[in-house]
């Protein structure tokens, strides 16, 4: 499963909605049900299925979606 996919696949679980579909460019703005619990509880999934922790709220300082991928592919081991 690549980055893109497995982000795609919490996304959907977070959120509930297996509609979302997410590009490089999409960001909080463009998911109606993002607000700041849900932003926890996607900080939370993202580091579970990665096996990552964030620092602080390091999740928030992602412009995009793409940039989070990134950051993603140099966390993998």
């Amino acid at each position: 499963m690549t980055t893109h996919e497995q982000l795609q696949e919490v996304f959907q679980t977070v959120f509930a909605d297996d509609s979302i579909e997410l590009t490089p460019q999409t960001t909080a703005h463009d998911i109606a049900q993002w607000d700041s619990v849900a932003h926890i509880n996607l900080m939370f999934s993202i580091e579970q299925a990665f096996g990552i922790q964030f620092a602080g709220n390091e999740l928030a300082e992602f412009a995009n979606i793409g940039e989070l991928e990134k950051y993603l592919e140099t966390r993998r081991s």
